[in-house]
């Protein structure tokens, strides 16, 4: 959007009004309002038996361990909860998980801890995570107090960019609807699993109303693609900590860069190719190179990029990572590939951190950890590729339209959004002490996400689901494909050379 002259742009301009709701919200948290999330795990009695039965034979080996090592109060805690799994009573189970999880802090052995809590996150977490619960009077609540409070602050800004406000109050309590149910359906525990964000519900619940039921006009105000991205932008920014990076240690850092800046262009190229838009090649290639949803997000902001493009391409992100998520670490131990150098792979290529995280634990804790390491690194570029994509995406369309790159034509076409972006991520990474980024990060991380369930809803409701299917003939679908294939390969390469022992001493992961 063009610079106002009347001086009212840092109220008017959808870009600053994101930056400054995002702001409000950071701000608000940091001086301590952080209500009480709601949650949205549930497993069912049957995924809950299966959950049970897998950790069991776990928990007798605690026994063992704790026996063996003379800690009888954890070994006691241990057998008490074997006793539980025997029946069926969850909130039995779930008890007696609890107290092995406090018997736990008092043992010396760290690896009896970590074993314990292992199993209390396993078992204890999903033995009271219940539909009803999901549905009780309290949890609805706590959503209801968080839709009431996006809907005062987000209102406020219609009003300052000159929207119809009656309108918007009405529209949006229904699409902050929609969005919850697809975090509730994105909490079941085996969708959660098998890696399926909300981000694909909240799309397909959107086309299905926009497609089946139909979007009247008086909801139309409240559907803000735009607004509800850019403002979760500038909060995800929050959660992009460069000391996360140092963490990950060199070689992380090297893989990391390494894998962004060949796959980005593998991919781009690959669009030429294929015939493929240049939006929509940027938001591909971010995507696969990057950490898939997420990056693909922060580019299509970066760039203004059409919103239906970026459906199409969260969307082919999530459906490729389900068969990745089984695949690869089937592969990996086919092959016999050390535990390091399979998480290096897994942490690489798969697109989810929730894929990396699930496919990891197939194969060892070293492996999840590894890949962990990887993905953490290749997350804190999001910042810089999208800042850099800004910069690039400005200077080329000014040079379409015939404008010379000075500092006020870029200052003019650059998406003040990442601005926003950039500070927090800054702010939160050397300003505010690791204590308080620690007590904040989890109730960002959640308010972000319903801006993004919302921003996603309001695509499926604006989009023709005929549209999203045929998009450009297929050709993006096989550029990504092709591209995914390129960087399992090169990742696979990186992996071994770094990871592997071959160019460097093999790193200690505990």
């Amino acid at each position: 959007m063009a610079e106002n002259k009347n001086g009212l742009t840092l109220l008017k301009s959808e870009d600053w009004m994101a930056v400054w709701l995002g702001f409000i919200v950071i701000v608000a948290v940091l001086v301590g309002v952080r209500p009480p999330l709601p949650k949205y795990s549930w497993a069912t009695d049957g995924e809950f038996a299966a959950t049970v039965v897998e950790n069991k034979p776990i928990v007798e080996k605690l026994i063992q361990e704790a026996e063996a090592k003379g800690e009888a109060n954890l070994a006691a805690s241990a057998a008490a909860l074997v006793k539980a799994m025997e029946g069926s009573d969850r909130k039995a189970i779930g008890d007696a998980s609890k107290k092995l999880a406090t018997a736990a802090k008092t043992v010396k052995d760290k690896g009896l801890q970590k074993k314990a809590a292992d199993i209390d996150k396993a078992v204890g977490a999903k033995a009271g995570a219940v539909a009803g619960a999901v549905f009780g009077a309290e949890n609805l609540w706590n959503a209801i107090k968080i839709g009431v409070a996006f809907l005062i602050v987000s209102a406020i800004g219609v009003m300052l960019m000159g929207g119809n406000v009656g309108k918007y109050l009405i529209g949006f309590p229904v699409v902050y609807v929609l969005a919850w149910l697809s975090h509730v359906i994105a909490g079941n525990a085996t969708v959660n699993y098998w890696g399926l964000e909300y981000v694909i519900f909240a799309l397909l619940i959107g086309l299905f109303v926009g497609n089946f039921v139909g979007v009247p006009g008086w909801l139309m105000e409240a559907v803000k693609t735009e607004y509800y991205i850019k403002t979760g932008l500038v909060i995800l920014g929050a959660g992009i900590l460069f000391f996360e990076i140092v963490q990950a240690g060199a070689l992380g850092i090297v893989q990391a860069v390494l894998v962004v800046t060949v796959i980005w262009y593998i991919c781009f190229w690959l669009c030429k190719k294929f015939r493929v838009d240049d939006e929509f090649g940027v938001m591909l290639s971010s995507a696969v190179s990057i950490c898939g949803v997420s990056a693909a997000i922060a580019a299509c902001g970066a760039i203004q990029g059409d919103k239906k493009k970026l459906s199409y391409v969260t969307s082919l992100v999530l459906i490729v990572a389900v068969p990745m998520t089984v695949l690869m670490p089937w592969a990996a131990k086919s092959f016999d590939m050390p535990d390091v150098v399979a998480g290096a792979w897994l942490g690489g290529t798969l697109d989810t951190s929730g894929s990396v995280v699930a496919a990891g634990a197939l194969i060892s804790e070293i492996a999840m950890k590894a890949g962990v390491i990887v993905k953490f690194s290749q997350n804190v570029l999001i910042g810089v590729a999208a800042f850099l994509i800004s910069v690039w995406w400005t200077l080329k369309k000014g040079a379409e339209k015939g404008e010379r790159p000075s500092a006020a034509v870029i200052w003019e076409r650059f998406p003040k959004f990442v601005l926003g972006f950039v500070i927090a991520s800054l702010v939160f990474s050397f300003v505010l002490d690791e204590a308080t980024v620690n007590a904040t990060k989890g109730t960002l991380a959640a308010l972000r996400v319903v801006w993004f369930g919302l921003a996603f809803t309001c695509i499926g409701l604006e989009t023709r689901f005929t549209e999203l299917v045929s998009m450009e003939g297929g050709r993006p679908a096989a550029a990504f494909l092709v591209a995914q294939a390129a960087n399992v390969v090169w990742t696979l390469l990186l992996a071994y050379l770094l990871f592997g022992g071959i160019l460097f001493s093999l790193p200690a992961l505990q």
